[in-house]
């Protein structure tokens, strides 16, 4: 039987990368799942490749009104929310007298609020329905520690694993377990964008900040989207109903806790 049979889920920022690829895994494991994402077309692209099971939501995860229209899109479309992953998030990098208020409001406004007022409306939905749930945030090895450039983005998944603590142990009275999982370096696209950021920043040349975070990966290679999806499976179904406030390393061994 597939582990996620007759479930309904939610996956923000999945139009690309993670977000795509948790998405087919658990389409794959009998889960209709919403693929939002403030790229509209993105999401409907995105939704298309996946077959049937996926539909495509608009969401800014930024905007109150929009976090609120996408819930009452997924109940409308697929009559109920069982699972959310709290995905879409930010990165930006500089030193530390060199942070703007600019950026630290816009990756504050994604990453932090954007995770907790999202998982606040799915944990509505959810307490309505009266079966409880499983929520799932997006944390990092950058919220277990310090980066000289990376103040801003490093402090936001910290406070994400500390909301997931908070949120499980409130939310397990319903029936709704909180969990998070933190990635280590996981290459796709995004990463010609924080390689050519450090080159900049740390005078580099292209490609060599990539290689750098590579060398220093025990498992001795970047993730792939793919390597991040059993857990994503594990945490929305029946086998972690006893797991809440945790947040679950998939680093390839870059932080042990």
């Amino acid at each position: 039987m597939k582990r996620l049979a007759g479930k309904s889920a939610l996956i923000t920022g999945a139009a690309r990368g993670i977000g795509l690829a948790f998405g087919e895994a658990y389409i794959s494991e009998g889960a209709t799942v919403a693929i939002a994402d403030i790229n509209y077309e993105a999401a409907k692209a995105a939704a298309e490749t996946l077959g049937d099971a996926a539909y495509p939501v608009r969401m800014d995860v930024s905007d109150q009104a929009s976090i609120d229209a996408a819930i009452a899109s997924v109940v409308e479309t697929a009559g109920k929310l069982d699972i959310l992953i709290n995905n879409a998030a930010l990165f930006d990098a500089a030193g530390t007298v060199d942070i703007t208020r600019a950026s630290y409001e816009k990756l504050y406004a994604v990453n932090v609020a954007g995770t907790l007022f999202t998982m606040q409306a799915a944990a509505k939905q959810m307490i309505a329905q009266g079966h409880g749930g499983k929520i799932i945030n997006m944390a990092s090895q950058a919220g277990r520690r310090g980066e000289s450039l990376v103040l801003v983005y490093c402090s936001t998944k910290a406070a994400v694993i500390s909301m997931t603590q908070s949120a499980g142990l409130n939310l397990i009275k319903h029936g709704i377990n909180v969990n998070a999982i933190a990635p280590g370096v996981v290459d796709g696209e995004h990463w010609e964008h924080v390689d050519a950021m450090f080159a900049k920043l740390e005078g580099k040349q292209p490609g060599q900040k990539k290689a750098e975070v590579e060398a220093g990966v025990p498992a001795g290679r970047f993730a792939v989207p793919a390597d991040l999806t059993g857990m994503a499976i594990f945490l929305a179904s029946s086998e972690s109903d006893y797991i809440l406030s945790q947040t679950y390393n998939v680093d390839g061994g870059q932080w042990m806790s």
